[in-house]
């Protein structure tokens, strides 16, 4: 008979590993699971130095939260292990950050932190303690498919969905991940967290990158890329000189604040040429993308990513920032490559930021994978293509000018 987080056994003879980051949601998820019977070991991690970031709101991670995950183990009468990570999070995390940024890309450093620490390294040492499963506290939720394995989900509460940070997630990882929490909304974890006694019941959410605890991401780009913070100059789509900058680390595409020069009609950050230091500026019509190519895809839908993307493609629903609703396109391979075509386009579209492939626009929809944005470039042929430096030295395309 399968229990409550569909495996065989009984509660009491189940070992859980829980992801402990001193929050409330991965507080309620230890409390649920020890509430049902389970076998629970907590894990805190520490990813980064926290002296800094101590008593900094918003930041994850820091040594208060390490803090109020050990009250909350004593308090439900669990073990509770503290893993020094740092070397692997500098490694995986932050160093991949600060080169995501020197190449002129706006990087997602939560989705390489679920990808690489998270759900490789502790999903290890999870097995190594001799536990069925690991389960977290995110805003998402997995479900058995037909075939035995297991899906990933939208969460119920749409505001707290976090799908687009874990579609990176395996098929192997998802069959041992557990998400207590995906059916709930955050009200109802805070309520559970008050009915336990948890401490942190009202504890506010993080917010900020967790190793940026002045809230300065420049700050670490400097530090270890110091090439992108080189002045240079911001031109127009024809490439006129309008003004200087101090570092393309300082700018994003679709950034229209902060730019520094005047002009009669708004202007929009529409690339970053990293090779020759260039900030490309634009109207915000020039800021639509109908194409977008990916790298590093990770496909969990049905069938395999050729089979998808094979012929005309198959149509889904696709998120390219995380704050944004997915919208239809289609899936396709072109020139070897996974590509995504818009329906409706997008704006702002990011090198280094995530495309998300959803079977649905809404409600629980299934997250069928993924991938880092490579380039994107407008619908017409006839627009001239350039992009920031890609990773692999290949000539990146982007439109350029402004559609008309």
């Amino acid at each position: 008979m399968l229990n409550s987080l569909d495996i065989e056994g009984r509660p009491q003879d189940t070992r859980v590993v829980v992801a402990m980051s001193g929050g409330v949601d991965s507080s309620a998820t230890a409390a649920l699971l020890k509430s049902e019977g389970y076998d629970v070991v907590g894990i805190t991690l520490q990813l980064y130095d926290h002296g800094a970031a101590i008593h900094r709101k918003g930041a994850c991670c820091a040594g208060q939260d390490i803090h109020d995950a050990r009250d909350v183990a004593e308090r439900l009468g669990i073990p509770h292990y503290v893993l020094d990570y740092e070397s692997r999070f500098r490694e995986s995390v932050i160093n991949s950050f600060a080169e995501s940024y020197a190449l002129g890309e706006t990087p997602v450093p939560c989705i390489e932190c679920n990808r690489s620490v998270k759900f490789r390294d502790l999903l290890a040492t999870a097995r190594e303690l001799g536990a069925a499963v690991l389960a977290t506290g995110h805003y998402v939720a997995s479900r058995r498919l037909a075939d035995g394995s297991r899906g990933l989900v939208c969460a119920a509460d749409a505001d707290r969905d976090q799908s687009y940070f874990l579609f990176a997630t395996t098929r192997e990882q998802l069959n041992y991940l557990r998400f207590p929490l995906g059916d709930m909304t955050k009200p109802q974890v805070r309520e559970l967290a008050r009915r336990f006694g948890l401490t942190v019941a009202d504890k506010h959410d993080s917010q900020d990158i967790c190793f940026v605890p002045s809230g300065r991401y420049t700050d670490v780009v400097q530090r270890l890329q110091p090439g992108a913070m080189m002045p240079g100059d911001i031109v127009d789509l024809s490439g006129r000189v309008l003004g200087r900058h101090h570092g393309i680390a300082h700018f994003t595409v679709g950034q229209r604040r902060g730019l520094g020069i005047a002009a009669s009609a708004p202007l929009y950050v529409v690339r970053l040429d990293v090779a020759n230091a260039r900030v490309v500026v634009g109207p915000r019509e020039a800021l639509r993308m109908h194409r977008i190519r990916l790298r590093d895809v990770n496909w969990i839908g049905d069938g395999t990513l050729d089979q998808a993307a094979a012929g005309q493609g198959r149509e889904i629903f696709v998120r390219v920032r995380s704050t944004r609703a997915p919208q239809a396109a289609w899936l396709r391979s072109v020139d070897g490559e996974c590509e995504v075509e818009l329906v409706a386009g997008e704006e702002g579209v990011s090198a280094g930021q995530a495309c998300v492939f959803y079977d649905a626009p809404a409600g629980q929809a299934r997250v069928l994978g993924g991938g880092f944005i490579k380039s994107a470039a407008a619908r017409h042929e006839g627009a001239r293509a350039s992009e920031n430096r890609p990773r692999d030295g290949a000539v990146q395309f982007a439109a350029t000018a402004a559609r008309g």
